[in-house]
């Protein structure tokens, strides 16, 4: 009687096991596969939004390019 009762609980905690609980999440390898977000910036002459790593800063002003820049000028 009580072989049967363990073999059932067994049976049941690998079922839990394999299948219902989710399994830890690698940290440091999960975070190199999603992209980075970028803050976005208005430029100060056509008014576009660009990531800010991508803009130019002249005068405390972000442009999207070096046309606009000298659109200013």
């Amino acid at each position: 009687m009580i072989w049967k009762v363990l073999l059932v609980v067994g049976v049941i905690a690998l079922v839990y096991f394999m299948f219902i609980k989710k399994r830890p999440q690698m940290q440091g390898d999960e975070k190199k596969d999603k992209p980075k977000s970028s803050d976005m910036v208005e430029c100060a002459t056509c008014g576009i939004y660009c990531a800010l790593d991508d803009t130019i800063i002249s005068n405390g002003k972000y442009y999207c390019s070096k046309e606009c820049l000298e659109k200013i000028k």
